[in-house]
């Protein structure tokens, strides 16, 4: 396992340096989706709503939208800078029985492990929790958020609960509630008489999930029968088509305002542009000048005169370049 955490547990004057990790883990049959024809997966880009350019993952912060409908921007530095004392520590806040805190209250389940010299404190604070039948109530900041926590002790090792506040507990306002209903006596007594003939004692090893079970069961009979669908090497990949447009776009804007020259240096550097780091900086000033030049109903010719260019691989340097490049290159740079 891995942490996802690192800090202390704070029980009054004693410290207890300890790792977070996750107690639980999906088993779901996940999927991709893929289109229904070919089975090529279906894939998604990071496009900015106003200008219509793709956005790094590096240049996306967080944005809250006022009453207005604007926006205040928060980087990782402003979350970096608020001033939470929970982000770091776990402090104690109070001991309760557990019988007290609704279930519907727990949201995520982690274990705690000491880290170097601390197994001893926290050796002291899982048999104290144990002695005394009680459970600790704390508070925790995970992710950017800061939640109630509740510590218990389960095999030997403390447990943490994250838990919501009471404000995000919904009220069940439901009409029935307001109803006069009642049911008949006799009705009750072979009800409470059906729960005491199924009353038992819980063991989670004795159930299993049938779902799961007949979907991996669907998916062996496919795969046995031969209906998988061949997915075929793809060696042009989505980031060489960007560059190619974008060496495309260049060439013509130099070639309404400049030389002929000038247009084949930008189809070259656009189509010899390898590294990930220069791309980024090669596609501002294109996208910039195809902005403001050309209007949006005018794209699709652009995008035409692209597919043709590209089906034509000798006829120009940046779609000869493009194709010369091996597939596990353009794999790497895709990845």
């Amino acid at each position: 396992m891995r942490s996802i955490w690192r800090g202390a547990v704070s029980f009054g004057l004693v410290s207890i340096g300890v790792k977070l990790y996750s107690a639980t883990e999906d088993k779901d049959i996940r999927f991709h989706q893929v289109h229904a024809t070919d089975g090529g997966r279906v894939k998604y880009k990071r496009v900015c709503s106003i200008d219509g350019e793709e956005v790094e993952y590096s240049d996306i912060a967080k944005g809250y939208e006022l009453p207005d409908g604007q926006v205040v921007i928060l980087t990782d530095e402003d979350f970096e800078d608020l001033p939470l004392a929970t982000r770091r520590e776990i402090e104690v806040l109070e001991f309760v029985d557990q019988d007290e805190i609704d279930p519907i209250m727990f949201e995520k389940t982690y274990y705690l492990e000491p880290e170097g010299p601390a197994a001893r404190p926290y050796v002291l604070l899982r048999d104290a929790l144990e002695n005394a039948g009680q459970v600790a109530i704390t508070k925790i900041a995970i992710r950017q958020r800061e939640s109630l926590a509740v510590l218990r002790i389960r095999d030997g090792v403390l447990v943490l609960h994250t838990m919501r506040w009471p404000d995000e507990i919904r009220r069940p306002d439901f009409a029935f509630l307001d109803e006069d209903i009642s049911v008949r006596p006799q009705e009750l007594k072979m009800a409470e008489a059906l729960i005491g003939s199924m009353t038992g004692e819980f063991d989670p090893g004795q159930f299993t999930d049938d779902y799961r079970e007949a979907m991996t069961a669907l998916l062996e009979a496919k795969q046995s029968g031969g209906e998988v669908q061949q997915v075929p090497e793809v060696p042009d990949s989505g980031a060489a088509v960007v560059d190619l447009m974008s060496a495309l776009r260049r060439s013509v804007e130099r070639a309404r305002g400049g030389s002929a020259d000038d247009a084949d240096a930008g189809s070259d550097s656009g189509s010899d542009s390898d590294s990930d780091e220069e791309a980024p900086a090669a596609k501002a000033p294109a996208k910039k000048a195809a902005a403001k030049k050309a209007a949006p109903a005018k794209k699709a010719p652009a995008k035409k005169a692209a597919a043709a260019k590209k089906t034509t691989a000798g006829s120009g340097t940046a779609a000869k370049k493009t194709a010369d490049k091996p597939p596990a290159k353009r794999a790497r740079r895709s990845a």
